[in-house]
């Protein structure tokens, strides 16, 4: 991420206040009218610590760079929240993250840092985590805390395998925690209101979804392994008006890398392989199918109504961006899936140049027998359409306000209706006031993974929902899981 934030994360507390009622409010009613599948074994929480409706909320807030930090600042600006302890591997960025600036009128916002997540986990007084780390973390951080007794906001993807988001709601299940995932279109008014629209038959019969990834990335480039020499600068991509932290000896000094690498394998540090653009890079990351792909994905599930895996995938894609470069994932990846009732999923990340889909570049594309439906990537916006001439239709045009959308373009987003639900949940004990509870976060994160799954083995795919395995395929069923670092390993039995 880029060595500023977005300015749109700074707020006053007492505009803060003013826009989160009616969002959240909004967002709550209409989670609640569009419940879907009922939460396997979930029985209101006993926690360590009871909590009640007007008790504060102690929380953590686990990697702090860069949505991280605009997550930390969001949290920290909701009544009756602490942020008692900030945590990052980087302790080069620790002060700063403490002393934050754009939280100086947030007076119970006088956090303490630690640089190791098991430190957190040890606190007792620590109700919840925020959980903002590289994909290869999620899983493990999340059962770590779970298994200390927090509850958990992690964010999207769940997960980065399959296998690991179906340990994720075991542990949850196990240590009856509430746990969130990010997705937090599932608490933005706009999208609510035309998931509904078309749960309500608005389109008539939905029988295809299709998410959109349209989102130019740069080349990164290609350097060699080892610390950066003195006075060497560094961008995250070719196209990059901004410089990076140089990444030599004495910064690294401050890094603990080898806790960053975590259950990945161990490997020389490299700087493309760090900050950000670990997302294209297998060992950590998802490409951008698991990076921006999972807020599409979940809509796209949410929308055709689908509270299970589909029987059927296929993927195509590539890389076609700058050379040389250490990118691994593709930058062009188109997918398709298929549901038992034959209704379809499409899926289309574009890293390089292109035009849009129904006025869409990122968000969402439903169609049904009575017309179609645009939702956009802000989650402010949606529009259908009926007939023959394409006549619009029910929609909506929300205004611009900090914590009810944000732009899909930009590194970062604050997202307050979402993390009050979190919140709310946590207070109440229940995860069933969750509007993305970790079943859900899993069987949409689950998506994007089947998606790189068939674009690495080059095959149209059978997947099993129920063993969560795919059918006579021990090739694909070897990339639902991965192996892991002696010390990180997630658990078999959580």
């Amino acid at each position: 991420m880029s060595t500023t934030d977005q300015d749109s994360n700074d707020i006053s507390r007492r505009d803060f206040a003013v826009r989160l009622g009616s969002a959240a409010a909004a967002a709550l009613v209409a989670s609640r009218e569009l419940a879907a599948a009922p939460i396997a074994n979930a029985a209101p929480i006993v926690g360590t610590r009871v909590l009640g409706a007007n008790d504060k909320v102690v929380l953590a807030s686990i990697g702090v760079r860069g949505q991280g930090n605009a997550l930390k600042r969001g949290f920290a600006r909701l009544p009756n929240v602490e942020i008692k302890t900030v945590c990052d591997i980087d302790a080069n960025i620790g002060n700063e993250r403490i002393h934050d600036a754009k939280l100086a009128d947030v007076a119970t916002f006088k956090p303490g840092y630690v640089q190791d997540l098991r430190r957190v986990f040890e606190d007792k007084d620590i109700d919840g985590v925020v959980i903002a780390v590289p994909n290869h973390w999620h899983a493990l951080a999340t059962i770590w805390a779970l298994q200390a007794g927090k509850h958990v906001y992690v964010e999207k993807p769940a997960s980065h395998t399959v296998w690991e988001g179906r340990k994720m709601v075991e542990a949850a299940r196990k240590y009856n925690k509430v746990v969130q995932v990010g997705t937090m279109n599932r608490s933005r008014p706009a999208v609510i209101q035309a998931i509904k629209f078309l749960h309500d038959g608005g389109i008539g019969k939905v029988y295809m979804a299709r998410g959109l990834c349209f989102k130019r990335r740069p080349s990164i480039g290609k350097y060699p392994d080892g610390p950066m020499a003195p006075g060497e600068k560094y961008k995250l991509n070719v196209e990059s008006s901004m410089y990076e932290p140089p990444y030599d000896s004495a910064y690294l000094s401050k890094v603990d890398y080898d806790l960053w690498l975590g259950p990945a394998p161990k490997r020389e540090f490299n700087r493309n392989r760090f900050h950000y653009n670990w997302h294209w890079h297998w060992d950590y990351g998802n490409g951008d199918t698991g990076n921006q792909g999972p807020h599409q994905f979940d809509i796209a599930r949410w929308g055709l109504d689908k509270h299970e895996h589909p029987v059927r995938v296929i993927a195509t894609g590539g890389y076609f961006g700058g050379t040389p470069t250490s990118h691994e994932t593709p930058d062009l990846h188109t997918s398709s899936f298929e549901y038992a009732d034959g209704s379809v999923l499409e899926f289309g990340t574009r890293g390089e140049g292109t035009n849009d889909e129904g006025t869409v570049k990122i968000g969402n594309l439903f169609y049904g027998s009575d017309g179609w439906l645009w939702i956009d990537g802000d989650g402010r916006k949606w529009q259908s359409y009926h007939g023959p001439k394409d006549e619009k239709g029910q929609g909506a045009d929300l205004p611009e306000t900090n914590g009810t959308g944000g732009d899909p373009n930009v590194l970062t987003s604050t997202e307050y209706p979402h993390y009050q639900n979190f919140v709310d949940a946590l207070r109440a004990g229940d995860p069933k006031i969750l509007t993305c509870e970790i079943l859900e976060g899993h069987l949409s994160s689950t998506l994007p993974h089947l998606a790189n799954i068939a674009y690495l083995t080059k095959q149209s795919l059978e997947f099993d929902g129920t063993t969560e395995t795919f059918k006579n395929n021990k090739a694909a069923d070897a990339l639902l899981t991965r192996e892991y670092r002696t010390g990180f390993e997630v658990p078999e039995k959580t």
